[in-house]
């Protein structure tokens, strides 16, 4: 269950973003602009660039190794009981309804755990979400490098515990090899209403 700092954090990022999407966004050169749904969620060069990780055969990848087309990124853990579960399996089915439609896109989790998701957890749990999934870890300063270039938030509870839970911010960002963050899509938004988001801008590109 998500604490309440967290979803405050997650509130203020939202805010954020809106903040940022009006001082860089907010114009008529937006390409993607009929494609938003409010002005909270806009695309901004302040979100998303490189990161180095581990994926699921244990290798060092870049970004440019893995958003090699659209991608909808999500940084959850593999421990998450409730929240990252569904999000992750409405993200593949969102990539499946995008499928259908003649769209290619890949999802891709990022652990904020990396004690607990090694390699091989991540490469079991992208294999049991979805076909397409790519999952990856890496060490702890190479996790939090990724989360603070997509300004998202986590904090690990008491670690004594071994089952202990991760708060952590829940945004699923879309991203292109060629403009990078575009969107990004709350925990409300359906498999579908995500389908037909991300169609509109894959429509402008």
């Amino acid at each position: 269950m998500i604490r309440l700092y967290a979803i405050l954090a997650t509130v203020v990022l939202a805010i954020g973003l809106g903040a940022m999407w009006l001082l860089t966004r907010g114009g008529s050169d937006d390409k993607f602009a009929q494609c938003r749904s409010s002005q909270i969620a806009g695309g901004t060069a302040a979100i998303g660039g490189p990161f180095e990780l581990v994926n699921g055969k244990g290798e060092t990848v870049t970004d440019k190794d893995v958003i090699t087309e659209p991608t909808l990124v999500y940084f959850g853990y593999t421990f998450c009981p409730d929240v990252c579960p569904f999000d992750m399996s409405r993200n593949a089915e969102a990539v499946d309804l995008l499928a259908e439609r003649g769209k290619s896109v890949t999802p891709l989790f990022i652990s904020i755990d990396p004690d607990r998701d090694t390699p091989d957890v991540v490469a079991d749990y992208a294999f049991n979400l979805h076909e397409r999934m790519i999952a990856l870890t890496g060490s702890p300063e190479q996790v939090k490098a990724a989360s603070k270039a997509y300004k998202t938030y986590y904090k690990a509870q008491d670690k004594s515990d071994e089952y202990y839970l991760v708060d952590h911010s829940t945004f699923t960002y879309l991203v292109t090899p060629e403009d990078g963050f575009i969107e990004f899509f709350d925990r409300n938004a359906t498999a579908e209403q995500m389908a037909d988001r991300v169609g509109c801008f894959l429509d402008q590109i």
